[in-house]
């Protein structure tokens, strides 16, 4: 298609990696998303990115469900150039091209942007500081766990934090308001996602042995549950929010679609009513808990979480499969939390097949107890956690080291990459001594 074919001025396109996806991505394609009505997103192939970057963490397919997900993406675009060219982006009609304010270059050490730049279809976006895969690698190499966060709730307020106590204030505004951008809708500026605090005893958050009711307070009222809708409950750790996360999340839409098909939610006249009383929308709202940073070290040791709960938080608020999010979740939803959720008792709760967090006893008394849980069986990305992750990063320890070097790390040597496995294989032996199953 030839440039002077039709092109949109409110169609964007933004392209990348996407490697092992987090919130610092996210936080481009919301960026790119609200210069304009449409967002397409180029996702480079493993062939490209290793010959012109180093080896991917993740495989083309589970980097394509990341951009899928991201609820500001309108189509994902796969095997997009390394290099950007005009006659590719041309086939989307995408008249602009946006990236962050850091220079992205080929193997040859030339501007990968350059032939967009020279057409004046080039827009710059501000980078997300204080993440990068990078820094994930980094933890993950290192053990380190100066990333984690007691209380974000604190965080939040500046009471918790690394600095001066003016220091501490400002990087928590900073924080709140990525966490308020971050629960937009699919424009990237009006308000979207419910989000709430929940607050307990630790041993209400962390094991099954305190039936204890917490408070919830509301940190931004999102878009709510509207008429017919049903509320669903999920929770997890969403560490290192990646493919075995989103299917899960997407195949909860999925079967409560395939219910509300059999009642008739999609029949002509009932789409008709709800586009009468303003827009049509779709039939499940799916709550996300979230555990605590100290909650899953408790079960899963070493240096989990790799990511601490305000980035993990991040992740789930800009899944389009999510509607509202609660910091802080217990571990155990037990019926005194269910019953007190502040849209009433879900109609289900459903719990995925990926096994990461070890289990000494079942969460999900309650919900089954209740007649309202329901089980994800399996998934094509099931086996794709957290744990997984770290053991492909250490696998191929030197290629991912060279690409370290490659951006000015220092590499962490033989030392620190046995140290990780040998506390690996410490907790490995922990749970099988507890006679622990992986759920």
């Amino acid at each position: 298609m030839s440039e002077e074919e039709v092109l949109y001025d409110e169609r964007i396109w933004l392209d990348g990696c996407w490697d092992f996806f987090h919130h610092g991505h996210a936080g481009a394609m919301l960026q790119a998303r609200q210069l304009g009505s449409e967002l397409y997103v180029g996702v480079h192939s493993d062939e490209d990115i290793l010959s012109n970057k180093g080896p991917t963490v993740m495989n083309q397919d589970e980097r394509l469900a990341a951009v899928d997900a991201c609820r500001w993406v309108t189509k994902s675009v796969p095997d997009a150039p390394y290099v950007t060219e005009l006659p590719f982006i041309g086939k989307y009609h995408c008249k602009y091209v946006v990236h962050g304010d850091d220079v992205t270059s080929d193997s040859n050490g030339e501007d990968c942007y350059r032939f967009v730049k020279q057409a004046g279809r080039f827009k710059v976006v501000k980078r997300t500081p204080s993440i990068s895969t990078t820094d994930l690698v980094g933890r993950m190499l290192l053990c380190t766990k100066t990333h984690f966060i007691t209380s974000l709730e604190r965080a939040l307020a500046g009471l918790e934090g690394h600095g001066t106590e003016e220091d501490r204030k400002a990087e928590g505004e900073a924080m709140m308001t990525r966490i308020r951008q971050y629960a937009t809708d699919k424009n990237g500026k009006d308000p979207g996602v419910d989000v709430f605090f929940w607050s307990a005893s630790e041993a209400a958050k962390a094991d099954d042995t305190e039936e204890e009711t917490g408070t919830f307070r509301q940190l931004l009222k999102g878009k709510g549950v509207k008429p017919g809708q049903r509320v669903v409950y999920v929770d997890g750790g969403y560490d290192l929010f990646s493919s075995g996360h989103i299917e899960f999340l997407r195949q909860v839409v999925l079967a409560e679609e395939e219910l509300a098909r059999k009642d008739g939610w999609y029949d002509q006249q009932a789409v008709d009513e709800r586009v009468g009383k303003g827009e049509d929308y779709g039939p499940v709202f799916v709550v996300a808990g979230v555990h605590d940073d100290r909650v899953i070290n408790n079960w899963k040791g070493v240096n989990y979480p790799i990511m601490n709960i305000y980035e993990r938080g991040l992740c789930v608020l800009q899944c389009r499969y999510v509607h509202a999010v609660i910091f802080g979740a217990p571990f155990t939803p037990t019926k005194s939390y269910l019953t007190t959720l502040p849209w009433g008792t879900p109609d289900a709760v459903y719990h995925g097949p990926t096994a990461f967090i070890p289990l000494s006893y079942d969460p999900y008394t309650a919900p089954k107890k209740m007649g309202i849980f329901k089980q994800i069986s399996v998934h094509k990305f099931q086996d794709v956690n957290a744990g997984s992750i770290v053991q492909r990063i250490m696998h191929s320890r030197d290629l991912y080291e060279e690409r370290q070097r490659k951006k000015g790390v220092k590499a962490v040597g033989e030392t620190a990459h046995r140290k990780r496995e040998m506390l690996e294989e410490e907790q490995r032996r922990k749970e099988e001594q507890m006679g622990i199953t992986q759920q």
